[in-house]
């Protein structure tokens, strides 16, 4: 199975470090490294992310800690005041996805911890429970109020991601916006008290109108806008009849195997298949693989 963008990491999270502020202190020495950010857009150098000396940390800024090489070097992002430059989250524009293209495996895994952290550092300034201020802790992996003593922590929202498939063909769809000619695998947020598989039906039957059984789990990614886990997965449909809903879709069809196989290799399709990071490519590929 192809690996799925946005994963494997290279750095140890060293989660020893963010219960130990002595032993975090020891570590931000002449050696620790700074990852280079234009606000949360990398600066990356031949499919690596740029880092800089830790005394380049702004004045102002707070460490939080990304983790550890192999050399034993902490890795840190800056996180700058609320009113400093570069805290407004940088939107999904098409030049930086174009750049996360080019990263090497492991390097948008450190980025995407990176991004995701400090984009819930800039929305969580004050306290979900009594509105107060709260100040960094835990090496940059929590929030503490300054009044109620609440811990805030940041979040991760599972997303559904998946496609499903009848008589060989799977159902793909078209968001409103989208590039030219791309189509993808269907998407959703979990909801409280549902499971995946639940979910997974649920999602398929209101965008597309088609009911699924024998939901089957193919992989997961993190994705850093601004910070969801992408769970790809695979149902069954009962029939092919597709009830838009166009509130969710621009449109929706039936891709027989064969041609998904032809427009993953690069030949011309009816459409145009998701970036090689996004899950849903992983997805297609390893749905094309089967039946060989």
């Amino acid at each position: 199975m192809p690996i799925p963008g946005f994963t494997g990491g290279l750095l140890d999270r060293a989660d020893a470090l963010r219960h130990d502020p002595v032993a975090l202190s020891a570590k931000l020495d002449w050696r620790a490294r700074l990852l280079k950010l234009d606000g949360l857009v990398p600066d990356v150098e031949d499919g690596r992310l740029a880092w800089t000396s830790i005394a380049d940390l702004p004045e102002e800024a707070e460490v939080i800690l990304l983790g550890l090489d192999a050399q034993d070097r902490a890795h840190v992002a800056a996180l700058l005041p609320a009113s400093g430059e570069g805290t407004t989250p940088a939107m999904r524009s098409p030049a930086l996805m174009t750049m996360l293209a080019t990263l090497e495996p492991g390097e948008a895994a450190t980025y995407a911890a990176a991004r995701s952290v400090l984009d819930w550092h800039a929305r969580h300034r004050f306290c979900a429970r009594c509105g107060s201020t709260t100040h960094l802790f835990r090496a940059g992996w929590g929030r503490q109020c300054d009044a109620c003593y609440t811990e805030h922590f940041p979040r991760v929202d599972p997303v559904v991601i998946m496609i499903a498939e009848h008589d060989g063909r799977a159902l793909l769809g078209r968001g409103k916006g989208w590039p030219d000619g791309r189509y993808s695998a269907l998407a959703g947020f979990l909801e409280p008290g549902e499971s995946v598989e639940e979910a997974v039906a649920r999602e398929i039957h209101e965008e597309a109108g088609v009911r699924v059984s024998n939901v089957r789990y193919v992989a997961s990614q993190p994705w850093p806008f601004p910070s969801s886990l992408m769970i790809a997965c695979t149902g069954v449909a009962e029939d092919d009849a597709i009830t838009l809903d166009t509130n969710e879709l621009e449109d929706a069809m039936w891709v027989p195997r064969d041609l998904v196989r032809a427009v993953l290799a690069g030949e011309p399709g009816p459409f145009v298949a998701p970036p090689p990071y996004a899950i849903a490519h992983t997805l297609l590929s390893v749905w094309a693989a089967e039946g060989r």
